[in-house]
């Protein structure tokens, strides 16, 4: 099972970024996908989570309203567009999954999911 992030990069504040998250076919369609980042000297934190169905979403308080987490099945990738960035939203962005889940799940503890990807940057200047 592989997980690899891209679309990570330098913006300037108040700008947009699309991350990209793609997943092993064998398990991406059946399984609850998440976010999570980690900025310098600090512990990593949740950024938002779906249902294999995309049916359910969540977020973190810091980035409600802000960013959107979507995914396509037929494309085994998760995404997460970020729009209205702030220097705050610097850190390495990871994509996690989920082995099994069930049709609702999410969940924003990291010890619930299985496989996570090597992440990608994101730097938002000022």
């Amino acid at each position: 099972v592989q997980v690899v992030e891209s679309g990570g990069g330098l913006v300037q504040a108040g700008g947009s970024l699309r991350l990209s998250c793609a997943a092993s076919g064998r398990i991406f369609s059946s399984t609850a996908m998440g976010w999570f980042r980690q900025a310098p000297e600090k512990e990593r934190e949740f950024v938002s989570a779906i249902s294999w169905n995309g049916g359910r979403t969540y977020y973190s308080a810091s980035v409600k309203g802000r960013f959107t987490i979507s995914r396509d099945n037929a494309k085994n990738t998760v995404y997460l567009q970020m729009n209205s960035l702030k220097p705050e939203d610097t850190a390495v962005y990871y994509c996690a999954a989920r082995a099994t889940s069930g049709t609702y799940f999410i969940s924003s503890r990291e010890d619930e999911y299985d496989y996570w990807g090597q992440g990608t940057q994101v730097t938002v200047s000022t």
